[in-house]
């Protein structure tokens, strides 16, 4: 199956295919938008700081057009600033508010749905002058790395490269993804701290095949190559230590059905793939008796869509 390659515009722009084609709308334009984001996993095991799936849960973002200066939240302010910046555009005040069910910090890519919420809104406000690759490009680079930004954009699995444009593909709508969400955070700078430096050739080339493997199943839909596939070497024993229960919970929602699971993101949340909703409620069950008290089960689907503005008013 072929890519849904994700080409970058050839006109000028602060990035390379920041400007949209459509730039400038002439059509009232409104004063506040409502911008819906999914939920992201990332990494999925040995695919670190590259592939991410958009989940079935979503933040919606709300973004109104203010006449005087309100304060705002630091990341939403040098979201709104790299906006500005990246567009070219006079900057205006707006106020904003955020709503859903995307838990923080529990690595699944809430800080994405607030910066392309933010992007998105800001970008339909003033007519849409940048395309919605310009967008992921600022949100990535304000994110640090592209996994999570990637998915929330476009929607399906993706496969986030630094430089260059994302690969997607749609992803089978009966699969479900079993979300294991703890009752405690755990913040990407202290998981990323525990990192190593260095890891070895073997351990290497380990995640570089299974990577493939990964890439290639949802590319042709062939899910089933995916078992054993989601070992890392990486990042998930070291990270194990925030997660205590990691691995426990993986062993338990396979046992019950599970194709295979991995550490969302940088955690505290841990994901397993069922192959259906059927199976899902098994796995949910088994994810949760081998967690601690106080963790919670969440069963989404896939989103295919990626953010979208849901809302504009004039």
């Amino acid at each position: 199956m072929s890519p849904a390659v994700l080409p970058a515009s050839p006109e000028a722009g602060i990035l390379p295919g920041i400007m949209s084609p459509a730039s400038r709308s002439r059509s009232p334009l409104p004063t506040s938008v409502t911008v819906s984001v999914p939920a992201t996993t990332a990494n999925l095991g040995p695919g670190f700081d590259s592939f991410g799936v958009a989940l079935g849960i979503s933040n919606t973002v709300t973004l109104s057009i203010r006449k005087s200066p309100a304060p705002l939240p630091p990341m939403v302010k040098a979201t709104g600033v790299s906006f500005f910046r990246g567009s070219g555009l006079q900057s205006f005040d707006f106020s904003w508010k955020i709503g859903g069910s995307v838990p923080q910090a529990r690595g699944l890519g809430s800080s994405v749905t607030v910066r392309l919420g933010i992007l998105l809104g800001l970008n339909e406000l003033t007519g849409r002058p940048l395309s919605r690759n310009g967008l992921f490009r600022l949100c990535t680079e304000l994110e640090g790395h592209p996994d999570n930004a990637a998915p929330g954009m476009f929607g399906g699995f993706t496969i986030a490269r630094s430089h260059l444009d994302p690969l997607r593909y749609t992803v089978d709508r009966d699969l479900r993804f079993v979300l294991l969400v703890p009752d405690f955070e755990v913040a990407t700078p202290d998981a990323r701290r525990v990192m190593p430096k260095t890891i070895s050739v073997a351990d290497a080339a380990a995640n570089a095949a299974d990577a493939a493997v990964i890439a290639a199943a949802f590319a042709t839909k062939r899910y089933g190559l995916l078992r054993g596939a989601f070992g890392d070497r990486l990042h998930q024993p070291h990270r194990a230590k925030l997660v205590p229960f990691l691995n426990e919970v993986i062993a338990a929602g396979e046992k019950a059905g599970a194709i295979g699971g991995w550490l969302s993101g940088s955690g505290s949340t841990i994901c397993c793939l069922a192959p259906d909703a059927r199976a899902a409620a098994a796995v949910a069950n088994a994810m949760r008796a081998a967690s601690p008290k106080g963790s919670k089960a969440v069963i989404c689907a896939p989103d295919n869509t990626g953010a979208v503005v849901a809302k504009a008013s004039r």
